[in-house]
Order: C-alpha cells, then sequence, then structure tokens
C-alpha cells in the first residue's frame, strides 16, 4: 500500500439499533499517497489506520489523535481527509482541531465548509472557527496600535485603547458580553478587617453527575459543624459550554439545589467551560439578581473579609485593562492577606501544566503583591513551590471527572482527588486545607505573619 500512487479509504456507513449495527452501503474514496507522506514518519501508521478504518468513531479519534500530536504537520493529509469522507463525525472534529490555524488552507476549507457542507453542524462550526480567526486578526492590528501608543506615553490613549481592546475580549472569543459588564466595581467589604474568616472555595464541579452532589453534600456537612462566612469557585462551574441563559433550567439543579441550602454567598469566576455558550458569560453574570447565593458582579472583580482582600480574576483571557486594574488594586490594598483566584493555574503538576502565557504576563504581577494564587483547571488538589512569598494552590476537585496526577519538580502536595478548600485567616495565619468528598482532611498548611509586621 505504501508504495501505491493512489491510497484508497473505504468507508462502510453504518446505521445503528440499540441491539446492534447493520451496514447500509459503503463509500469509496481516493486520497492521494503524497498527502500520506506529508506526515512524520512516526505518524504515518497512524495515518496508515485511519484511512483503513471503517468506524467512524473510530476514524474522529484517530483524526483527532492525529490533530493533537501535531496539528500543522497533520494539516495536509487531515485536509484531504476532510475533502472526501462521508462522515459529519470526522468533518468535525478536522474542522475543530484545524480551524485554529492561521493558515490560507485552512481558511479556504473553512469557507468552503460554512457554504457548502451537507451537515449544518460542521457548516456553524466551520463559520465559527472561521469568525474566530478573522477576529483575531483585528485583534492584532489593536494590540499594535496599542504597543505603539504605549511606546510614545500616550496615557490618554492607552485608556482609551484598553476599554476598545477589553471588548474585543469577547469578539474574539465569540460571546455576548458588552463591555461595560466587564467592568469592575469598586472593591467592598464582606466582614470587618478584625475579624477571623473560614471560606469554601472549589472549582470544576458544574455536571450534574453524582460526584457532584456528593462533595457539595460534604459541603453541607462540614458547614454545619465549622460554619463558613461565604465561599469562591475557581471556575468550570456548568459544563461543558456554560449557561444558555439566567433562566436555563440547570441553575436548579446544578446550583440551587445543591448549594443554596449553605446559606451562604458564593463569590465566583468563569472557567473555560463557562465561556462556551455566546450567551454564558453574561448569563452567569446577570442570575445574581435572582439568586440568594450565587454572586459575580463582574469576569473580575475585588473584595474584602477580615483580614483577607481577595482578588477574582478572567484568566480566560487576561486583557492589558486587568493586568493594569489588578496591579493598581494589588498596589493600594492595606489588607493583612492578599489572595488571588482564577481558573487557570500558574504552575501545575496535573493534566494541562504549567501556563507559560500566565508565568509570562500575570506572574511578574502577582510576584512581591501577593501572598496566595488559587487555581482550579486540573481536576485534582495541589500545593506547589512558592515563587518568593507567594504559594501556589490547586483546588479542581469539585465533581467534574478527577484525572491522574504524578507529583512534579514544584509538588509539595498532589493527589487526585473530589473534594473542596476550606481557607481560615486572621491577623496573623493564613491556613489552606484540603478536605475530600469523605469529609477527610488530604493536606493542611499555614502561611504565618507576624503582629508586628502589621
Amino acid at each position: 500500500m505504501k508504495h501505491a500512487l493512489i491510497v484508497v479509504l473505504s468507508i462502510l456507513l453504518l446505521a445503528g439499533s440499540a441491539a446492534c449495527q447493520s451496514a447500509h452501503g459503503t463509500a469509496t474514496v481516493q486520497i492521494d499517497a503524497a498527502k500520506l507522506n506529508t506526515l512524520k514518519v512516526e505518524l504515518r501508521a497512524k495515518g496508515q489506520e485511519l484511512i483503513g478504518e471503517s468506524d467512524e468513531v473510530k476514524r474522529a479519534k484517530l483524526a483527532t489523535d492525529l490533530a493533537r500530536a501535531d496539528a500543522a504537520g497533520a494539516m495536509e493529509f487531515l485536509l484531504a481527509v476532510l475533502s472526501v469522507d462521508p462522515s459529519a463525525r470526522v468533518r468535525l472534529v478536522i474542522i475543530d482541531n484545524l480551524g485554529r490555524l492561521s493558515n490560507p488552507r485552512v481558511r479556504e476549507a473553512l469557507e468552503r465548509h460554512t457554504a457548502t457542507d451537507p451537515d449544518v453542524g460542521v457548516a456553524r462550526l466551520a463559520l465559527e472557527r472561521l469568525r474566530g480567526q478573522r477576529s483575531l486578526e483585528m485583534r492584532e492590528l489593536l494590540r499594535r496600535r496599542i504597543d505603539l501608543a504605549r511606546t510614545k506615553g500616550d496615557d490618554a490613549g492607552l485608556r482609551l485603547l484598553y476599554a476598545e481592546d477589553e471588548r474585543w475580549t469577547s469578539l474574539v472569543r465569540g460571546t455576548m458580553l458588552p463591555a461595560f459588564m466587564r467592568v469592575p466595581p469598586a472593591v467592598f467589604s464582606l466582614k470587618p478587617e478584625d475579624k477571623p474568616i473560614r471560606v469554601l472555595a472549589f472549582g470544576d464541579y458544574g455536571t450534574g453527575t453524582p460526584a457532584q452532589k456528593k462533595v457539595a453534600a460534604t459541603m453541607l456537612g462540614y458547614h454545619k459543624t465549622s460554619s463558613f462566612d461565604f465561599a469562591i469557585t475557581l471556575g468550570d462551574n456548568f459544563y461543558s459550554l456554560g449557561m444558555e441563559s439566567p433562566t436555563d433550567p440547570r441553575w436548579k439543579t446544578w446550583w440551587d439545589d445543591l448549594y443554596n441550602p449553605l446559606g451562604i454567598k458564593f463569590y465566583a469566576t468563569m472557567g473555560n467551560h463557562d465561556w462556551g455558550y455566546p450567551d454564558s458569560p453574561a448569563a452567569e453574570i446577570l442570575y445574581a439578581v435572582q439568586s440568594p447565593s450565587w454572586r459575580m458582579p463582574a469576569p473580575y472583580y475585588t473584595f474584602t473579609a477580615g483580614p483577607v482582600q481577595f482578588f477574582a480574576l478572567d484568566t480566560n483571557e487576561v486583557s492589558e485593562a486587568q493586568l493594569i486594574w489588578l496591579k493598581a488594586e494589588l498596589d493600594k490594598s492595606r489588607s493583612r492577606w492578599k489572595l488571588v483566584y482564577g481558573h487557570h493555574p500558574i504552575y501545575s503538576a496535573g493534566q494541562h501544566g504549567d501556563n507559560a502565557g500566565l508565568i509570562a504576563r500575570l506572574l511578574p504581577v502577582l510576584k512581591g503583591r501577593a501572598d496566595v494564587y488559587l487555581a482550579g483547571h486540573d481536576h485534582d488538589m495541589q500545593h506547589l513551590k512558592p515563587e518568593g512569598d507567594l504559594q501556589f494552590f490547586v483546588s479542581g476537585g469539585g465533581g467534574a471527572g478527577i484525572r491522574p496526577i504524578k507529583p512534579g519538580p514544584r509538588s509539595l502536595f498532589a493527589k487526585s482527588s473530589y473534594g473542596f478548600s476550606v481557607l481560615e485567616a486572621s491577623a496573623t495565619e493564613l491556613r489552606i486545607t484540603f478536605i475530600d468528598a469523605d469529609s477527610a482532611k488530604l493536606y493542611e498548611y499555614t502561611l504565618h505573619k507576624s503582629e508586628a509586621g502589621r
């Protein structure tokens, strides 16, 4: 086969029943063997397997594996498959994975499938990927204009351009979030600074699964014996695409029924899954109007409680405006402890690993200013080595499927477990405790400050 000038792809179209699947017909297509040879040598066996696979589910997985291994290197081969594969499932995963590549050949394929693909779902995804690419190009022009204003020291111009960049944050991500809804409110207070606090923290939970319900029940049980003052969420509040509207029926079953019984307020941040539906970010912000427990004043905001100032971030898109706001708020804070929380970890030994973008842009703002950075995203519980006085924690076991974790060089604690975190703060101590879904204590770490340092 590898010496043939033409590689024949014979695909068996299957129609399923509850008990079995039976073939209703076959389709034979041809791919130039040269396309297979565009793959790296180590990927050609997988490409050959895809060509010979008749099951569309397996073929879609093989296409995904190739794209994840080397999207740019697999581009020509996958575009050839895309042009002839009769399975909408296969075309969908190829467009999903290649559609983020800024390449004229990919752009041409997206345009063609938007206009002519027989499957509406494939056409819609092609259009979305095309919209994202063109929006990024226009935003890049804006970023270049920002760089020019920065070089010239044009502070008045920068303020206007940063506001425009906030609007483009939504446009690039395809969400319907007005720019004014991205403006953080003034700092507010939940409890006097001389009072100790106990806070619940968790992320990666909104699935409606038994695991989420069990963790929520354990939170309630803990609260009945050691009450929380309030809670914070670390994003991925609702899988897999967020909420469609403030009246989405999942609000009741995935939020109200599980967390309202605690009788406290939850100050939420958004994860990548909360940015799925175009209206999801706005829905999550607006739901606070009708909820006794859910709070999200803006995608990023700050508040004080006892001796701690909390800084909630939107790490899906750390805009220049958000970074400038965060630095200014950290610099003027007089709170004893400064805790920053968001969805994506800066450092992690979990599935997603370290985040180079946050290391480059967010970490310099936090170092020397904040005491703790707390995140989710990786579905596990972690404590990682600090940078100076800045501690890093991950608490992503709120209910979505947990993932294996292997401790890395920065790991002080790493465990694949469902659970949540308890933050307890006084003027001299800030303690973070990991609790699992069975109420067992997994780990505890305490930061100290002397009274003299106040």
